[in-house]
């Protein structure tokens, strides 16, 4: 049986790839080919190769890779954002391309959540006291913000944003929300959102500013100096969209300067940022390394998602959730 299933490229198996627990599913359905095989065999395994499935940005997709797979009928991206690919090359050479919508936003919603949580409530510096053998006594100084009834501004009210509405709502917060085009007044008055046409409005008012928009050539540094200039200086910069939509100098200057009063960041640019890279030195900056959609249970849900619209892509049937040029 094994034979009779098709060929199937990934970046690797470990650490940097797709961890053991969840390549039982690929396997279920495919033969699967990391990608140092291919490039040590190519004649082999190249002309066998009809899906791609990436994890991670990688393998990365460039056209001698995709002139090396004269099979290849497919680009299986896990994870919503697709800024890493060229969908309009990628199609051109005959090869449809996919994403995993919808799994990904609850886990990436609860990171958000969990992000602005700990950075209002200075639960990271807490630990570092309790912890740390020299602490004798509990100081009275490590304050944080209120987050119940406060105001959150959500920038993108897509999928993932709407889902953080919904917690936003559940710690009784305002809820200010801009998109490109404004949500139907069910959805807004489901999580009690009010829409900004205007960000700025949105900027100067809210207490936690969150970030989860696409990146696309408008979106690359949305946030800049003018904007951060705009918060409130006890305001706090909650990104878990891509790194490259913060500027991160103006970041750091806001930071340094008390323009604003903290960022939870879990995306920068690059990932990891160097380590010499100055918003490492700040205390008042929380970051995580892109972990927003990394539980077990996301993570399968998108490598199932992933095979399923393999699957359908080499039978020739309507993809789920394909990717198309705009």
């Amino acid at each position: 049986m094994e034979d009779n299933k098709p060929w199937a490229l990934i970046s690797e198996v470990g650490d940097e790839g797709f961890t053991e627990d969840v390549t039982d599913i690929l396997r279920r359905h495919f033969q699967i080919v990391p990608h140092k095989d291919l490039l040590q065999n190519p004649l082999l395994y190249g002309p066998k190769i009809q899906a791609m499935f990436l994890w991670n940005a990688l393998p990365l997709v460039e056209p001698s890779l995709l002139s090396s797979l004269p099979s290849l009928k497919v680009v299986v991206n896990g994870g919503v954002g697709i800024d890493h690919l060229d969908v309009p090359y990628i199609n051109s050479v005959g090869v449809k391309v996919t994403n995993t919508p919808g799994v990904v936003s609850n886990a990436t919603a609860d990171m958000a959540l969990g992000l602005l949580l700990a950075s209002a409530r200075t639960i990271l510096e807490g630990h570092r006291i309790a912890v740390d053998p020299k602490t004798t006594r509990i100081p009275q100084t490590l304050i944080g913000v209120e987050v119940s009834g406060s105001t959150m501004g959500i920038i993108g009210m897509g999928h993932i944003g709407h889902k953080i509405a919904q917690r936003g709502k559940g710690f009784d917060m305002k809820i200010l929300y801009h998109n490109r085009s404004r949500r139907s007044v069910e959805d807004e008055q489901a999580v009690g959102a009010t829409y900004c046409k205007n960000m700025d409005d949105l900027l100067r008012e809210s207490d936690f500013v969150v970030l989860a928009v696409n990146l696309t050539p408008e979106s690359r540094g949305l946030i800049s100096h003018r904007e951060l200039s705009l918060m409130k200086p006890t305001a706090t910069l909650v990104n878990i969209s891509r790194g490259l939509v913060v500027d991160q100098d103006a970041l750091v200057k806001a930071l340094q300067t008390g323009t604003i009063r903290a960022a939870a960041l879990d995306v920068t640019h690059p990932e990891p940022l160097p380590r010499d890279h100055p918003l490492l030195g700040l205390p008042n900056v929380l970051i995580t390394p892109h972990i927003g959609t990394n539980t077990y249970t996301t993570i399968r849900k998108m490598v199932q998602m992933m095979v399923e619209n393999a699957l359908a892509a080499l039978k020739g049937q309507p993809l789920p959730n394909e990717v198309k040029p705009k």
